[in-house]
């Protein structure tokens, strides 16, 4: 069972000052976050790509790369990179090159992305947006495959037995698919082969066993043994010394990026009670002290075949040493009582 740290990198207003932290700031004190994670014994650490003023990275490949000299074990990955609105090709490059930096520690999760800023941005049109993700999902896995490259699609010029470089330590460089739910991409990931990130966030976690089981039967179905393929979840939460302390220094920030995201898209308010049913056991937040965290990870690995998750930390802007010690606690206290009791669970089964 893996476990790591995903972060959009957020630059919201301070809940209590209302002051906004530079963009350089907090990209400096990710780099610092992945640093800690490594050195608590985290498998993974995930930075999403974002196109936005409230989220500062723009390209996690440069901000991993950044980190990736100064760790020596942690995975390193996007989470996800927005695939639709990019060059598949540099895509490659680039991870390749943190690939090389890392000595093969190196990951691609590719998505749609749930934000649109990218595509006026770089000159997309929405109405393209699944063609976008389909073409670009197979240059990129054609360029994974072989060093020399012949392709034509409807959306980038086409490459004529072209090499692309540099190539990575890892063969082939790990590509993992991100989905919010939706069936046809978690069947897309097991026609293909491909491990598959669920980002749980909301309802009960439960309900996405269905989807994993899908999962499973597409990879079956196209000749891929599952039992190989890894699924992840990304999942905000929250890890403190109490859980009443963790409460009360999560609920703010989230509060506060969950109803600016309602008014852009037309969600009901998110109050307290709504926070308190999430961060319930058969909720999607991660919220509480160590013991109470490891319970519902180990929870959902059972329940729902997850073999690697992510806990999305902060939501909205927190102080860096509330968030440092979140990490440290995910990996000296949640990460042991996790791996003693699956590794005992899966023995026992």
């Amino acid at each position: 069972m893996e476990i790591g740290i995903s972060t959009f990198v957020e630059t919201t207003p301070d809940v209590v000052t209302g002051e906004v932290i530079s963009h350089a700031q907090r990209i400096r004190e990710v780099v610092e976050e992945i640093v800690l994670a490594d050195q608590v014994g985290l498998d993974v650490f995930g930075v999403g790509e974002h196109h936005r003023e409230d989220f500062a990275a723009s390209s996690p490949a440069i901000i991993l790369a950044a980190a990736a000299s100064q760790t020596e074990r942690i995975r390193l990955t996007s989470a996800v990179t927005v695939l639709s609105s990019a060059d598949p090709v540099r895509v490659f490059q680039d991870f390749a090159t943190v690939d090389a930096i890392s000595n093969g520690r190196a990951e691609i999760m590719a998505g749609r992305g749930s934000f649109i800023e990218s595509f006026p941005l770089f000159g997309y049109d929405l109405k393209d947006y699944n063609e976008l993700f389909e073409q670009n999902l197979e240059l990129l896995l054609k360029i994974r495959e072989s060093e020399k490259v012949t392709w034509k699609g409807g959306h980038r010029p086409a490459i004529n037995n072209l090499g692309v470089y540099p190539r990575p330590v890892q063969e082939p460089l790990p590509v993992w698919i991100g989905s919010g739910g939706n069936q046809d991409s978690v069947i897309r990931a097991g026609l293909l082969g491909l491990p598959l990130v669920l980002a749980i966030i909301g309802g009960s976690p439960l309900h996405f066993a269905p989807l994993v089981q899908l999962y499973k039967k597409a990879a079956e179905h196209a000749g891929h043994d599952h039992s190989k393929l890894p699924v992840a979840s990304h999942s905000h939460g929250f890890i403190a010394d109490s859980t009443e302390m963790a409460t009360e220094k999560f609920f703010p920030s989230t509060q506060q990026v969950m109803n600016k995201l309602g008014r852009e898209r037309g969600w009901g308010r998110y109050d307290r009670s709504s926070f308190d049913a999430a961060r319930s056991f058969e909720g999607a937040l991660y919220v509480g002290d160590p013991k109470t965290v490891a319970e519902k990870i180990i929870h959902l690995r059972k329940n729902v075949g997850v073999t690697r998750f992510m806990l999305h930390v902060p939501v909205g802007t927190m102080p860096h040493d509330d968030v440092m010690r979140a990490i440290e606690l995910l990996g000296k206290e949640v990460a042991p009582i996790v791996r003693e009791e699956i590794s005992q669970w899966e023995e026992a089964n």
